[in-house]
């Protein structure tokens, strides 16, 4: 077996290759760090590569599955970090050179706790922008993130890292975070699956100063991964105190239930509000029909879905004001000019702005929960654009000024606390990968993933 074939390998087909012994975690850890080290010459994708104890925790795996004693459901697959999230022994700098990276680094965050016990190999931290803040991946401390079909383009973000690291086969599984559309905008530009859960379903700590339009998600190859993965992150930690309970079942296993009798709303435009490019277009509609065939009940529909940008900038300015509050002047001369300018904004919101902006918060996530009582799925493109040039928070000349003007089909789904996925669905006419965006009521993250799953086995994504 190749190098080439064990790095193309999904964690589900890794752990049952470990299981009939065809090959070792050792193999496959170095030949995925070896991907790891082109990804990073030729993306961008890693902040650091922790390659030598990537191999101990891979010799400490094989071992386990020599002797039949696997420790965990996740033993011995490779994953990586964003480095927004905490991880034991390596710094966490938020993309920022105002971040200190002295230590201790001595905790994990939950979701990266739970890949420890379950016995993952971790290959390293991935790319952020500065505290996550922008839909690119570009920092002053790591530079740009490109885009793994076309470097002269942007990975997206703020996860791009990630998901530039799972497309060139730098590990099956990432850890993400999606605060405005961050697993599923790098997702869709860069050719993977993502999933933003439920609010609370993976606990995240420390808490994010952007409050609880932050998650924590799985990137991965297929959808298959990713509920195996959420099947592992998404338990209860103490420290989270609005953590969801348990989950009601394994992802894993409500994979197969299929898209037969679901209820489906497709929204091309959300009501023609936003302009898609053709190619987007006919690709998502594409695969709608193929869900139709499956048996889905689809309805072309649009949600009661008014643009809530100005409210999630209020919520989203605040929340970066609030985290950069305690830097000194010195170190705000450090950061991304652009964070600068958002953290100036929200520091002139009041309260009552702030508490307007909850309102049409709640008066949307009520919207949609009587949308969801008529519907099981929405199905919208995960963006109307592929990926634009690299360095730039909006394509040149476009007129957009700030991120959200092109990513009008995420970041509401944050505002709601609902699932929401980006399946592949094709690529445009430059070869730059579409994603088409499923979206189900909160806490049915099952069906999210059941519903991508049925385009995995179609052979649409």
């Amino acid at each position: 077996m190749t190098d080439r074939d064990l790095t193309e390998m999904t964690a589900v087909r890794l752990l049952d290759g470990y299981r009939k012994g065809e090959f070792s975690p050792v193999e496959v850890a170095r030949a995925v760090l070896e991907r790891a080290g082109r990804a990073q010459s030729e993306v961008n994708a890693f902040v650091r590569i922790t390659g030598e104890d990537a191999l101990a925790r891979a010799r400490e795996s094989e071992r386990r599955w020599r002797d039949g004693e696997p420790c965990g459901r996740l033993d011995g697959v490779p994953v990586t970090v964003k480095d927004i999230l905490l991880m034991r022994g390596h710094p966490t700098l938020r993309g920022s050179r105002a971040v200190s990276a002295d230590g201790p680094w001595e905790e994990d965050a939950p979701s990266v706790a739970r890949l420890r016990e379950h016995g993952a190999v971790f290959l390293g931290k991935t790319t952020t922008p500065e505290y996550g803040w922008k839909g690119v991946t570009d920092s002053p401390l790591s530079g740009v993130t490109r885009n793994p079909h076309d470097p002269s383009r942007t990975a997206g973000g703020s996860s791009g890292g990630a998901a530039a690291a799972v497309a060139l086969g730098a590990g099956p599984l990432a850890l993400g975070t999606d605060g405005g559309g961050s697993v599923r905008i790098p997702a869709a530009f860069c050719g993977i699956f993502a999933l933003k859960p439920t609010y609370g379903r993976v606990p995240l700590y420390p808490a994010s100063a952007f409050g609880t339009l932050a998650h924590v998600g799985p990137m991965t190859r297929d959808a298959a991964d990713a509920a195996l993965l959420l099947d592992v992150i998404g338990v209860p930690d103490a420290r989270d105190w609005s953590a969801l309970g348990p989950a009601p079942g394994s992802y894993e296993s409500a994979l197969g239930g299929g898209v037969r009798g679901l209820r489906v709303a497709y929204s091309p435009s959300l009501g023609g509000q936003v302009a898609v490019a053709p190619a987007v277009a006919a690709a998502v509609r594409g695969a709608v029909a193929r869900l139709a065939e499956l048996g889905a009940h689809v309805t072309e529909t649009d949600p009661d879905l008014a643009d809530p940008v100005d409210a999630f900038h209020t919520l989203w300015f605040s929340g970066a004001a609030r985290v950069t509050q305690r830097l000194g002047a010195r170190q705000r001369e450090l950061l991304d000019p652009g964070l600068r300018e958002i953290c100036e904004r929200g520091a002139r919101y009041s309260a009552l702005d702030y508490l307007a902006a909850v309102d049409v918060r709640m008066a949307l996530g009520r919207r949609m929960g009587r949308f969801h009582e008529s519907y099981d799925l929405l199905v919208t493109p995960t963006l109307p654009i592929t990926a634009f040039e690299a360095g730039a928070e909006v394509p040149k000349g476009s007129g957009q000024h700030r991120w959200t003007a092109w990513t009008p089909f995420t970041y509401p789904f944050n505002m709601t606390q609902q699932p929401a996925a980006s399946v592949p669905v094709g690529t445009d006419g430059d070869g730059l990968p579409i994603g088409l965006q499923l979206v189900a009521a909160r806490h049915r993250d099952d069906l999210v993933l059941r519903a991508a799953h049925a385009l995995y086995e179609a052979g649409v994504a």
